[in-house]
């Protein structure tokens, strides 16, 4: 799916984030194993500073056993 500048720069206006920065992340979640902790630590703590909200080692390790057990909805409309 490609997504054109006026979308990037509808969300930069709104998180302050840049293009570059979410390309970086969505190529970095591309190449790496998300059952791995170590890779969805650094993902939860990239985006964290990303969006400048703490998350809690309970969370972080909340977040990590629902990746790893597939809890996640895989429909986005589960998640709304």
């Amino acid at each position: 799916m490609a997504f054109s500048d006026s979308f990037f720069n509808r969300v930069e206006k709104r998180t302050n984030v840049g293009k570059d920065t979410i390309m970086d992340l969505a190529k970095k979640l591309q190449q790496n194993d998300l059952k791995n902790e170590g890779t969805l630590r650094e993902v939860i703590q990239t985006l964290s500073k990303m969006t400048g909200r703490d998350v809690s080692k309970e969370q972080e390790d909340k977040i990590i056993n629902a990746v790893v057990q597939d809890k996640v909805p895989k429909d986005i409309d589960k998640l709304i």
